[in-house]
């Protein structure tokens, strides 16, 4: 860090007058912005890896899951992977998801290890779902918030990647990383 030099999380009202601009978050609510954050809500699908035994260096076969209005009953031990309703889209900042402490203190857990996006992702947010005792579930529930840091320093943007761009629920590409050391 450059001396002098604070590194700041976006203020809501800053989120707010980026809109448009560096900030995209399609569709967009205002009473869903917070001092610091803006609560993103839960599609109604998830994913789950098919197979007890996953291979980093393979592709790993999932099945869908369709969340009713009625709700969908999470199990522990079992990593679920939903997706954000919302589009999202950040130039100029670093975009980080973290779980709502409502949503914690259930006992459920959201992006428990991947939440921090780069400069320039563009696309839906993939969540990684863990929890600890059974748990009833429902579709758009606002689920985790999105925050913004800003950035030091010259980036070239994000422009591709193994998830940028994504429509869909993204389950794990790291298998992509085996075939470039072949």
């Amino acid at each position: 860090m450059k001396k002098g030099v604070l590194y700041m999380i976006l203020s809501g009202r800053e989120i707010i007058k980026h809109l448009g601009k560096e900030i995209h978050i399609e569709p967009f609510l205002p009473e869903r912005i917070n001092p610091n954050s803006y609560n993103l809500s839960l599609f109604n699908e998830l994913l789950v890896y098919e197979n007890r035994q996953l291979d980093m260096a393979t592709p790993n076969s999932t099945r869908k899951i369709i969340i009713p209005e009625e709700g969908y009953v999470l199990q522990p031990n079992i990593l679920y992977l939903g997706r954000t309703n919302e589009y999202t889209k950040t130039d100029g900042y670093i975009p980080m998801l973290e779980g709502r402490s409502s949503v914690g203190r259930l006992g459920v857990f959201i992006h428990v290890t991947a939440g921090f996006g780069d400069v320039g992702f563009a696309g839906f947010w993939t969540l990684e779902i863990f929890c600890v005792q059974p748990i009833r579930i429902y579709p758009n529930v606002e689920i985790c918030q999105i925050y913004y840091h800003d950035i030091d320093g010259e980036y070239d943007g994000y422009t591709s990647g193994k998830y940028q761009h994504n429509e869909g629920i993204q389950p794990s590409m790291l298998w992509k990383d085996f075939q470039h050391k072949k």
